[in-house]
This record gives structure tokens, sequence and C-alpha cells, in this order.
């Protein structure tokens, strides 16, 4: 039966709740922005207000008869190949933590690929299960992590055949992309299930050209962040499901358990008319978006120092299997700086955000929101940078290991180190010793240390030579790394 596209649940319903001019004595508080600060309502319009109110008993009745949220889901499944698609309005972090929650449990083991975010590693704290690390393919020439491949968890799975599943990120914030169907494969054919943390993929599922996304790959669960590569609301998060691996029961049960009671209702919004635009012209917006940016990369390319990281970069033997053009990558250590320089100076001098920027480059991403007209300026920032380069001071050299000394043993579960007795040391003291914290360039997020894993000192002089250089460590206590937080030896498993 063909599915109506045109249609979007949420928003339709806001605009009959202004209509029939409802009167809420429920919270909100700011009652329809009657309440607000004018000094609010002129920063932030009155509409933001106007589109808060309660999910049930607001948008919808105390009984949700309406079934307006089931139905924007069942649009947003129908519009990417799912079975069931369930909105989430506290981002993918806590979308990617239901997800393990739905295929593991305490004392169990999930198969996980080294270079996961900080939420991956927050919800193994939360729910005591035992990682099983599987590392990614490390370009030790460009200091890059990729993607674990299928023969890695494959191998891994021999290892642990009691793991009750596996979870991979695909695409990186690189742009780098996993073969979700060869990992799929590997899992299935042990009847366990693959989650995919594809953060980075919203937008995957709407142009032939793109790599192939979760769903189409033969994944059990994959979890979105719309607000990234779409058009989504900060926050906005969805997670499908398909296959009869994972009852859609017990993931939305385990979603109800991490998740508010009081969902934003502007964050379902900003979904369902997501899923409307991309169903209805995601193609061709991402046709031009693709078409621009291969116009982009070239520009930059012909600045002098200035290097776009591509397929070629980034794909073959022992790399990446896909590859994602729209994440514009480019390396500046030609230019005698560091990311955080350039990073800092763009947005300085030229009021030009990037997406991350770490010690030797930068990522400027585009989706189809862009046009000439926010990539002149970002092109004339990015040459005007190359010239002035020589005038910034010379960078602190940040120390990276090589791969095999990036790698830490994990002596403790991330959930015993974390929550054990602990104590602060000296960094110069912390050598040897487990670590009771993550400590994560942010961003991306990718934890360089967890809870748990006995510190080198590689990996200590990194993060201390990043820090100098830069770097952001927003998960330390002590982000300027002058102590590390460690588990008391009484615990230490060593």
């Amino acid at each position: 039966m063909s599915v109506d596209h045109s249609q979007a649940p949420v928003l339709e319903a806001l605009a009959a709740y202004r209509e029939h001019g409802h009167l809420a004595f429920s919270p909100p508080g700011h009652k329809q922005a009657r309440g607000a600060d004018p000094r609010v309502r002129e920063v932030l319009g009155d509409a933001v207000f106007h589109g808060d109110l309660l999910a049930s008993g607001g948008l919808d009745d105390r009984l949700t008869r309406a079934a307006v949220l089931e139905r924007a889901e069942r649009l947003m499944a129908d519009a990417v190949h799912a079975s069931h698609t369930f909105f989430s309005t506290c981002g993918s972090s806590l979308s990617v933590k239901a997800a393990m929650l739905s295929v593991a449990g305490p004392h169990t083991k999930l198969l996980v690929g080294r270079d996961a975010h900080k939420s991956v590693v927050s919800g193994l704290v939360l729910s005591g299960i035992h990682p099983v690390w599987v590392e990614p393919r490390w370009d030790a020439e460009r200091h890059l992590a990729h993607a674990p491949a299928a023969e890695d968890y494959e191998a891994a799975f021999r290892a642990h055949p009691d793991a009750k599943g596996a979870l991979i990120t695909s695409p990186t914030p690189y742009g780098s992309c996993a073969d979700l169907e060869g990992v799929a494969r590997v899992c299935h054919s042990r009847s366990v299930p693959l989650i995919v943390d594809e953060a980075w993929g919203a937008h995957l599922p709407f142009h032939p050209d793109l790599p192939k996304w979760a769903m189409d790959a033969g994944a059990d669960v994959c979890v979105t962040s719309i607000h990234k590569m779409g058009s989504g609301l900060e926050q906005g998060s969805v997670f499908h499901l398909q296959g009869d691996l994972i009852e859609p029961h017990v993931l939305e049960s385990r979603a109800d358990l991490l998740g508010t009671t009081s969902p934003s209702v502007l964050l379902y919004a900003g979904l369902d008319g997501w899923r409307r635009q991309m169903a209805l012209r995601g193609e061709q917006l991402l046709g031009r978006a693709l078409a621009h940016a291969h116009e982009v990369r070239a520009a930059i390319e012909a600045i002098d120092g200035l290097h776009v990281n591509g397929r070629d970069d980034f794909c073959g033997l022992g790399l990446a299997h896909d590859f994602d053009p729209l994440p514009v990558v480019i390396e500046v250590a030609e230019l005698g700086i560091t990311g955080y320089q350039a990073a800092d100076w763009l947005r300085e001098q030229h009021a030009i955000d990037v997406h991350l920027a770490d010690h030797r480059r930068i990522n400027t991403q585009l989706t189809h929101a862009d046009s000439e007209e926010t990539t002149r300026p970002l092109l004339r920032a990015l040459t005007a940078l190359a010239r002035a380069a020589s005038e910034l001071p010379r960078p602190t050299r940040v120390e990276v290991p090589a791969p095999a000394e990036l790698r830490l043993e994990q002596v403790l579960t991330p959930r015993d180190a974390y929550f054990g007795t602990v104590e602060d040391v000296p960094l110069a003291k912390a050598e040897g010793r487990v670590a009771a914290e993550m400590i994560t360039p942010y961003p991306p997020g990718i934890p360089a240390v967890l809870p748990g894993e006995r510190l080198t000192a590689p990996v200590l002089d990194y993060l201390h030579s990043g820090v100098a250089a830069g770097m952001n460590l927003p998960d330390a206590a002590d982000g300027s790394l002058g102590t590390v937080r460690v588990v008391v030896e009484a615990l230490d498993a060593s």
C-alpha cells in the first residue's frame, strides 16, 4: 500500500493545537510564551514557545488516541526501509545505550569497535556489559582510525563465542564507512544482532551515490542523529529496528528506561519534518549537495598548503570500506600549524566554525543546506588562513603514538573502575595505574582512555602534549591533565 509522505503528523497536530485555541492549565509553565521573559522572547521568538507543549495532554490527548507520534514513527520507518522506528529527544547518546541494553545486559559480553563514541562507553559503565574490544583499522600515516572489518569481528567472535552481539560505528566523524554487510553476515551466521552507531549517517538512505546505510546492509538496530547531517534540531535522534533478533517492545522498553518522561515536541517536529523533506525531495537535495561538495573539494585542494582527504586517502586494503564525501576533511599540517590553531583562527578572524579539529586537520562538514552562499566565505577564509599561517605561533608538537601503543590493556570493566574507590594522582605518577575515568579528545568524542584501562607513557604523553597544543579533554576530572583519576591500589586488579 502506498504511503503518503506529504503528511507530517506532529507538525499537523501542532498547527491544529494553535487553530483550536487550546488553553493549557498544565506544563510547560510559560503557557505558550505568555509567561516567558520578554528578553528571551525577543531572542528566540514566540514560535519556539508555541511549539513547546506536552506530548500527551497537549499535542495528543491524555490517552494518545490520535497516535500522532506513532504515525510519525511509522512514516519514518517506511522512508528508510526499517520495520520499526522510535523517536528520541535525548540524542543518539541515549539511543545507542538503549540499543546496547536491548542486546546485552550486566556481566554479558558485547563486541565493540574500539573507535566507539564516549556515549557507548557510558553505556558500558551504566549497564555492566563486558566489552570485547575489536581493533579499528589504524592508518599510521594519517594518524586516523577507520572502523574494524568483517574479519576482525569474525576473529573476535571465535575468541568469544558467548558474545551477545556486536556494535560498530559507521560512518566515522571523518566520513569513512565500514563494510556493514560483511559484519552483519558475521553476526547473523551466529544468530546474534548487529548494532550500528550511524549517528553521522542520517542522509545515507536518501541518495544512491552515498554509502549503503545500515538497514539496507542488514543491521538489526541502527542509531541515527537527525541533527548532525540532517535538518532536525539538536538532540533529535531516531533508532530503527528490523529482523526478529530483537523484540520491538524490548528496544522500546530500554529506551523508556533511560529517556525523559517530558519529551520535547519541538524535537519531534524537527524529526517529522526532516522525514517529509527527505522522502519527497531527498535525492534532489543530496544530489545537489554531492555535486557542490565535489566543487568545493577541488577548490580547497587548489589552495597551497591544504589537502582534502578523499576516497584514495581513506579507502583501500587495511583501511575503510567506503567513503562519504560530505564531511570535507582538510589537512593543514603542511602550513606548519595544527587543526586546533586553524579552527580557532577561522572562528576569530572570519566567524567560520568547523566541526572538529585535531592535531593536523579540520572537518568542514557540508550538508544539503550549503550552497555557494555559504561556501564562498569558507573558501575565502581558507585562502586567508593559508596566507596567514606563517605568522601564527609555532605549534606545540603532539606526540602521537604508533597504533600499537595506542591500545591499552583492559584490566577492569568500565563499570567496576568508574564506580570503584578512586584517587587523583599527578600525571607523572599515572603510568601503570588503572584509569577510573574517560579521557576523551572532543570532538569527535572517541575516548583515548577508558575506565579500567592501564595507563601507559605513550598515551599519557600524547594527551599531555595534546592539551598543550589545544586539545579539549572535557571528560577528565582535571581537563588540564595535571592530575589523572585512577583506581586506588587496593582495588587495582593488577
